[in-house]
């Protein structure tokens, strides 16, 4: 399972950059994944330093105790949604960090893994559930949103064209039986497009802002990412840094416009005034950089 899971950190020279680290630190990573950054992090903070790593995905937390065990001394894995950081932090006792690195993606150990219900490109169970004890599921929002509520989601969360006749169409399926796999899902969104625009206009899978709307809602992504943030800023230690890697326009306008409320509240300065993007040679790499974009701001 380790190997399988081993997802390629975005923009990892950046963060171990940006961060300023040096032995002897506390570093959260506030989306812990499968481990990538806080691999690296954990070799330039040790000895003496501390990592704390959060996520609301258990399988993500077993997988980091396999492959950071070197650094069993050195680590906290806690199951927790980022926006309770203020609590995590006060269980372990811990006051003061000197930096938090958000990656706000979805690993690819996730997207591969057809049971979570996080892909089109694969037959599995409507989920989407970051954490898989959460109550609401995608197919509970599916089959039980009305239309407009539905029509409402794809725009403010995907900013889906077409997503009043998605939404109809949905809504006029799920009649005859429920919509319950991702197959089915994509399907529908393929048939609601017109045909002459699902190339012209759509230059990805014309599911994929439809399946990034559902995703967002059911996890409660960009409700929670302003406050989490805030948060984050409050538990810096003075010149401590705050990194955050988003992947699509939503986050990022979310991290922008929360950096620049702090700046005017003299919290922060903003390190990176236009967000930073993974050059040619990652994205050769690792084609899933791509539409990410890194943004740093600092504690006064």
């Amino acid at each position: 399972m380790l190997e399988n899971a081993l997802h390629v950190p975005v923009m990892l020279s950046e963060v171990l950059d940006y961060l300023k680290l040096k032995p002897g630190q506390v570093i959260v990573d506030a989306t812990l994944g499968t481990g990538g950054h806080s691999a690296e992090i954990l070799k330039r903070i040790t000895p003496g330093g501390r990592l704390i790593g959060i996520d609301r995905d258990e399988n993500s937390l077993e997988i980091c105790r396999q492959r950071l065990a070197e650094f069993k001394e050195n680590t906290e894995f806690v199951h927790a949604n980022f926006v309770d950081l203020d609590q995590v932090l006060a269980n372990l006792g811990i006051q003061k960090i000197d930096g938090i690195v958000f990656d706000l993606g979805i690993s690819s150990y996730q997207l591969q893994d057809a049971q979570r219900g996080f892909s089109f490109q694969q037959e599995g169970p409507l989920d989407m559930r970051l954490d898989k004890s959460s109550y609401i599921s995608a197919y509970d929002l599916v089959n039980n949103l009305n239309e407009n509520e539905i029509s409402q989601m794809l725009w403010n969360f995907g900013q889906e064209r077409w997503h009043n006749r998605i939404a109809h169409l949905l809504v006029q399926q799920r009649k005859d039986e429920p919509i319950s796999t991702t197959k089915q899902l994509a399907n529908l969104v393929m048939r609601a497009i017109p045909q002459r625009y699902r190339r012209s206009y759509y230059r990805i899978h014309p599911a994929t802002r439809t399946f990034q709307a559902v995703r967002i809602a059911v996890n409660r992504e960009l409700e929670i990412l302003e406050n989490a943030v805030k948060k984050a800023v409050d538990v810096l230690a003075r010149q401590a840094r705050i990194c955050v890697i988003s992947f699509h326009s939503l986050e990022d306008r979310v991290i922008k416009h929360t950096f620049r409320a702090l700046k005017a509240d003299g919290l922060i300065d903003i390190v990176t005034p236009k967000p930073r993007t993974p050059d040619y040679r990652e994205i050769e790499a690792n084609p899933s950089s791509r539409s990410s974009k890194f943004r740093v701001a600092e504690r006064i």
